[in-house]
């Protein structure tokens, strides 16, 4: 049987959100089955407790941000690097405890997340793991961004990307990733977000980016890259808005058997692709394999080893 997963025990760090500039503690902490991923503010007087819900995202400026049923002031933003990592590690359930109203940004991409979560532990339980498989194809469009949802025995993500900028034109500017055959950790954790030099007075001046810097983003400038050291792959522009797009989607509850493509789409798209997925009659059901041999080969590598 295909089991639920969550972390073998406690674990923390500590980090500044990318947006706010905040400190911010974050410890995840070992679920039950069937709990899902749970967001907690515990800087607030009373903790208060947020699902990661596709239909708890009211904010997609930058970032996905989950805001609590009844309360729209408590919010978590940043939540799809976390949320990558865990889907592409088959973490089920967990609850996330917080100190402020952000997720760390850490260096930047899901791998100090799989790190993280590796370091505790994983746990299988005893309980199936359940797929959202989809059915027939769902598309949401804005110009000429696109995202669309079609029905496939496992789950692979294909991306393209244009910014009619020199330096990322430069690199690959489409990916498909079939985690049938490839790994998370190898392919997409490791690859950072990224921003445009030209924007960083106007992100400040609105509020964004005030945990920015060199450590957690790759900074576009009019010449190319102003890393020290460059990109860490090729096409890690193209595998990050893949990282995103795959935390972006692990907001529906549950691990996806799907094809996603995508042009250009980012948190927005996502998002209103998840709920045309949930509104749509017949576009889904839950599954489960009590035979491994019935399942689908997907994050073989990943999720070999509790």
């Amino acid at each position: 049987m295909l089991r639920q997963r969550t972390v073998k025990a406690p674990v923390r760090c500590e980090g500044v959100g990318l947006h706010s500039g905040q400190r911010v503690e974050l410890t995840l902490h070992p679920a039950p089955p069937d709990h899902g991923i749970v967001f907690r503010r515990t800087d607030l007087p009373e903790p208060i407790s947020i699902p990661a819900d596709a239909r708890r995202v009211n904010e997609t400026t930058m970032a996905s941000t989950l805001t609590a049923e009844h309360r729209p002031e408590v919010k978590v933003a940043t939540v799809e690097h976390l949320m990558s990592a865990l889907a592409g590690l088959g973490i089920d359930n967990l609850r996330v405890d917080v100190t402020a109203a952000e997720i760390p940004i850490l260096d930047g991409s899901s791998g100090s997340f799989v790190y993280l979560v590796q370091s505790a532990g994983i746990l299988e339980q005893p309980a199936p793991k359940r797929f959202l498989q989809v059915l027939q194809p769902v598309e949401v469009r804005d110009g000429d961004k696109w995202a669309r949802l079609e029905p496939h025995f496992g789950y692979r993500l294909r991306f393209s990307i244009d910014f009619n900028h020199p330096a990322i034109d430069a690199t690959v500017q489409e990916l498909e990733v079939d985690f049938a055959t490839q790994s998370y950790v190898e392919a997409i954790a490791r690859s950072r977000t990224f921003g445009f030099e030209k924007d960083v007075e106007w992100l400040l001046a609105h509020g964004l980016a005030q945990g920015g810097s060199y450590s957690n983003t790759i900074v576009v400038g009019a010449e190319g890259v102003l890393n020290r050291g460059g990109l860490r792959s090729d096409g890690e522009f193209v595998r990050h808005k893949i990282l995103d797009a795959i935390g972006d989607l692990y907001l529906v509850g549950h691990p996806l058997l799907a094809s996603y493509s995508a042009h250009k789409s980012g948190h927005a798209l996502n998002n209103r692709l998840l709920r045309a997925l949930l509104e749509t009659p017949g576009a889904a059901r839950i599954a489960t394999f009590p035979k491994r041999r019935e399942a689908p080969r997907l994050f073989a590598r990943d999720w070999a080893a509790a």
